[in-house]
C-alpha cells in the first residue's frame, strides 16, 4: 500500500513550512536542494521536524491546509507532541468560545 504524508520542516530562520507528498524522501531531497518550494529555497537548510502518515494524498493535503493556518506556537506544540497545548493555542472565531461574551 502506498501512503501519503503531511510534514513540517523547520527552516534555518526558525520558521516552519508545512507540505504534503506521496514520496517523502524525494520531497525532502527537493527541499534540501532548493527545488521544493520558493519558501524553503531561500531558507536552507531545512530539517524534517514532524511527519504524519495517511492512506491517501487527499487526506494528507487536507491536513496540510489545516496545519498551515495554525500559529507558530500551535505548530511547535504539535511537533513537541504537547497535545494539551493545542487547544490553548487555537484561535476560536465563533460563538462557542467560552472566552467570548454573548451579547443578547
Amino acid at each position: 500500500m502506498n501512503f501519503a504524508y503531511m510534514y513540517i520542516l523547520q527552516c534555518n530562520d526558525g520558521s516552519f513550512y508545512t507540505g504534503s507528498t506521496i514520496d517523502i524522501d524525494r520531497r525532502l531531497f527537493e527541499h534540501q536542494t532548493g527545488n521544493g518550494a520558493n519558501y524553503t529555497k531561500y531558507r536552507l537548510p531545512v530539517r524534517l521536524v514532524y511527519l504524519e502518515q495517511f492512506r491517501n494524498i487527499r487526506d494528507a493535503f487536507l491536513r496540510e491546509k489545516q496545519v498551515q493556518k495554525w500559529s507558530k506556537k500551535k505548530k511547535r506544540a504539535l511537533i513537541e507532541n504537547r497535545i494539551d497545548l493545542l487547544h490553548k493555542y487555537a484561535k476560536c472565531n465563533n460563538n462557542t468560545s467560552s472566552e467570548k461574551k454573548v451579547s443578547e
